[in-house]
């Protein structure tokens, strides 16, 4: 196979990154974007250069002005989408937000309208599948100690064919 033909197999995803984070009660955090009509968590796009910890880090302290130590990945998802093609999800713990840092949370007025922290059985409630999907999971492995975990549009595959 030529050079270009191999190339021209090869993915390139779309890598995006995000934190979730949790109060004592074990309710995790989510916010409310300007521009979606679903809740997320504090995230985005990784870019150039960037790693997957690192561009968690940019979002949380762009979104929420916060910069608490993200622990552990949680999760990775591969969940193309129709719009935006291959894409990769990293999901890190951010473990529990200190009521200091949690006082020192201000949003970024132009994408984020509110926060609040939800218990899991209502994540489903107020986000889309898919996410909920993958946010679920991720609880689910940290508080089972069987993070990291790899997902397919937020589940975890029964089988995958070679």
């Amino acid at each position: 196979m030529a050079a270009s033909e191999h190339e021209a197999k090869m993915a390139h995803p779309r890598m995006a990154a995000g934190a979730l984070f949790f109060d004592a009660g074990g309710r995790v955090l989510m916010v409310q974007p300007t521009y979606k009509d679903y809740w997320d968590i504090p995230g985005g796009y990784v870019e150039v250069g960037e790693s997957p910890l690192q561009a968690a880090v940019r979002e949380v302290r762009e979104e929420l002005d916060i910069t608490p130590p993200l622990v552990r990945l949680l999760a990775i998802d591969w969940a193309p989408s129709d719009a935006e093609g291959d894409k990769v999800l990293y999901l890190f713990d951010g473990g529990q937000l200190s009521p200091e840092t949690l006082a020192g949370v201000t949003l970024q007025a132009e994408e984020l309208k509110s926060f609040a922290f939800l218990p899991p059985d209502e994540v489903a409630e107020r986000t889309i599948p898919r996410l909920a999907r993958r946010i679920l999971a991720a609880i689910e492995a940290r508080s089972s100690g069987t993070a990291p975990i790899y997902l397919e549009y937020g589940q975890q595959p029964n089988d995958v064919a070679a």
